[in-house]
């Protein structure tokens, strides 16, 4: 950041009074300028026993599969954000379950959540920004070619803590929580 988005002025880079990383700062108009996390929502949707994927029509990482996910907009809950993800990236409007994973991603600044979510039917299809979305069984993911270390981390552990032939049933009380692993 080289100048002030509210005055113009040059910024500079320093630690604030009272505070202990280095912030942009305007002289000027006195704004400390706070960079923070980006949020990813996205849902982990689940149809008979089967997880809808999608392959990513936008970059980074074009052509390889992720779970419908996106960046949270000012203005709605991250509930809100996964199902708008969902339905923009595989045009799908599953039920939403419990929160089943969150991620950190320090070096990029970003916090990926992951909420299950159940589709009533199998009524899906591609968004603009997928190139084709498909139901997998979990012996059928194709790791090799999944997009991000978030989304196989998401996807192991949901397919890890299956316990019998119903687990792809979903209900909130079945989510694993923060400390459950």
């Amino acid at each position: 950041m080289k100048y002030c988005s509210q005055c113009r002025a040059e910024v500079s880079y320093e630690i604030p009074e009272g505070d202990s990383r280095h912030r942009h700062i305007c002289q000027h108009c006195d704004i400390i300028f706070y960079s923070n996390p980006r949020i990813v929502a996205g849902t982990l949707p689940v149809f008979d026993g089967q997880i809808l994927l999608c392959r990513r029509a936008i970059s980074p990482r074009t052509g390889y599969w992720t779970l419908p996910a996106g960046f949270m907009e000012n203005g709605e809950s991250t509930e809100q954000a996964a199902l708008r993800e969902t339905w923009e990236e595989a045009e799908a409007k599953p039920e939403l379950g419990q929160l089943f994973s969150m991620i950190t991603v320090p070096h990029i600044d970003q916090v990926h959540l992951f909420f299950l979510a159940t589709l009533p039917t199998p009524s899906f299809s591609a968004g603009p920004e997928s190139l084709e979305v498909a139901l997998f069984h979990p012996e059928d993911i194709p790791w090799d070619e999944i997009a991000f270390p978030t989304v196989s981390e998401t996807l192991q552990r949901f397919i890890d803590q299956r316990t019998g032939p119903h687990v792809f049933d979903i209900r909130p009380e079945q989510a694993l929580r923060a400390g459950d692993d």
